[in-house]
């Protein structure tokens, strides 16, 4: 008896923030999303499901699409970049390795809107990129780096890189090299070593990165803000816009609910698709 009351009340704390800051929060947007508002934007308690029927208007579903459509090319970049990288850590020397890791998680240590803003100062008309192409007499007046989509997939990458590493790299780490070998020996390729063992057994590296890198990515908002400008309207600055500017609360939360139920079945399909998972429910 005095376990089982020791356990309950060791899960209190853990327990009261989530109340207080996660599912509360989640509670009150929910809300929201079914309330209305006045000419000034002043919330009324009248119920209304304008802001969901608003869901289903093309215009509305252009930004949720190219949102989604970013996300998922940042977490493809991601991947294609993260991989090589994750891989050549996991075969290096323990010693080395701390050091590589050390290297990824040390952006973490800055404030991503610092980090962001340097990326301004490079992309920049007058940044250090530009200058460099034209002094080198590449290109004879600056690009167009900046305030575009192709800056917004750029940052996020930046950004992310380090989410689809790490998992990559656990994943990577428990690799048994004398399959590898084995293969080898047998005639393998690279190519066929790769895909038919180095992929299947870092799929759950790959799905934790995925995930990791694809749903943050939706909700970045200051990344689009300043790196895309009113050029990149993605979802993410769109719900911000709803809440600050526009003063359309309902359907700014509307948004969010939306966001927040595509998080809950990514997530799901996740839990699905783990085969370490799907394992552990078989012994059971």
């Amino acid at each position: 008896m005095r376990q089982s009351w020791f356990k309950y009340f060791l899960l209190m704390p853990g327990t009261l923030w989530l109340g207080l800051f996660v599912a509360f929060p989640t509670l009150l947007v929910f809300l929201t999303s079914f309330l209305s508002r006045n000419t000034y934007g002043r919330l009324l308690w009248e119920f209304q499901i304008d802001t969901y029927l608003r869901l289903f208007q093309w215009e509305e579903w252009i930004v949720i699409l190219r949102s989604l459509k970013l996300s998922l090319e940042v977490t493809v970049v991601c991947l294609i970049t993260g991989f090589p990288l994750a891989y050549y850590i996991s075969r290096v020397k323990k010693s080395i390795q701390l050091f590589l890791l050390l290297l990824v998680v040390i952006p973490f240590l800055t404030s991503s809107l610092v980090r962001t803003y340097a990326w301004i100062t490079l992309l920049q008309k007058e940044g250090l990129i530009n200058r460099l192409l034209l002094s080198l007499g590449w290109i004879e007046e600056p690009l167009e780096l900046l305030y575009n989509e192709a800056a917004v997939l750029l940052g996020m990458t930046y950004m992310f890189l380090p989410f689809m590493v790490l998992p990559l790299y656990a994943a990577l780490e428990k690799l048994d090299t004398s399959l590898l070998d084995a293969a080898r020996d047998l005639g393998a390729g690279a190519i066929t070593v790769f895909l038919k063992i180095i992929l299947p057994m870092s799929r759950q590296g790959i799905l934790a990165g995925s995930l990791l890198v694809f749903v943050p990515s939706l909700g970045y908002f200051f990344i689009p803000d300043l790196l895309g400008g009113n050029r990149t309207l993605l979802m993410s600055n769109y719900i911000a816009t709803r809440f600050s500017q526009a003063r359309d609360w309902p359907f700014g939360a509307t948004l969010s609910v939306l966001l927040i139920l595509l998080t809950l079945a990514l997530v799901y399909l996740f839990q699905k698709k783990n085969p370490k998972d799907n394992a552990h429910e078989k012994k059971v």
